[in-house]
């Protein structure tokens, strides 16, 4: 097989498309935020990704049915109150090995050029290795000029976060988006403990993705139920640690729970 199979289900006529990317990464933020949008702007798929670069397995469901991994490609025409044309890319994996990232993130943004896409958001999770009250959204952007739109929907731009840089999709899309396809682009980055799935995390990352695309409506309830769960699970977590280490422990020093 080829490398990389891009299964397209149908072409989409699009105009000026933005690109929004969602792929599993730390604290499954940007695929939690991207999946809730699709399904709450009910986006159409109309591509399937299946490459070497994925894990070599099949995903099976409870009724015993197996599937190859695979990422997925959406669309949706006038979006929001902008009347904007999005893709949405989320999916089970990121590309296991740097040759993997490079290849599968440059083939996102050959099919994306192609269709006429000119700004990239990629979303994602900022782990802060300790529980996180109220997150920010920390970003990253290609060109200065972008900053001040991003800081008045609230974007935090934190010259101590990220310190490390992107690693990954999001920050691929961003570099080789600008330096070799000539996009803008900006990284959405929900500051998460990292020792959960964060759906509160996905939700602050959301809110301002929102705001780019004129989403004024856009229903946060099932990602409230799930951060709800999320919180229950790790206040469950925290009374374990502190009874069997003391009750001293403090929320903050549980920074090794994985």
């Amino acid at each position: 097989m080829d490398d990389i199979i891009i299964n397209f289900l149908e072409k989409p006529e699009l105009e000026n498309p933005i690109f929004i990317e969602g792929l599993p990464g730390v604290g499954n933020v940007g695929k939690l935020a991207a999946e809730h949008l699709i399904d709450e702007i009910d986006a159409i798929l109309f591509a399937e990704i299946y490459s070497i670069y994925l894990p070599p397995q099949v995903l099976v469901d409870e009724d015993g049915v197996a599937r190859l991994v695979n990422n997925q490609i959406y669309y949706r025409k006038n979006v929001g109150s902008e009347g904007k044309d999005v893709i949405i890319l989320t999916g089970d994996y990121q590309g296991m090995t740097p040759q993997g990232q490079y290849q599968m993130t440059d083939r996102y943004l050959k099919m994306s050029k192609e269709m006429g896409v000119s700004m990239i958001f990629s979303l994602g999770g900022y782990g802060q290795g300790q529980m996180v009250d109220r997150p920010r959204v920390l970003g990253a952007v290609t060109g200065a000029e972008l900053i001040q739109e991003a800081e008045e929907r609230g974007v935090v731009f934190d010259q101590d976060h990220p310190a490390s840089g992107i690693v990954g999709a999001s920050g691929l899309l961003l570099g080789l988006g600008k330096s070799v396809y000539d996009m803008d682009g900006i990284c959405l980055m929900g500051e998460t403990s990292g020792y959960f799935v964060d759906p509160a995390a996905a939700r602050e990352v959301l809110e301002v993705l929102a705001l780019y695309i004129g989403l004024e409506d856009l229903d946060y309830e099932a990602l409230d139920e799930k951060a709800d769960e999320v919180e229950a699970l790790a206040s469950r977590v925290l009374e374990l640690e502190m009874g069997s280490m003391g009750k001293d422990v403090k929320k903050e020093d549980l920074n090794y729970i994985g």
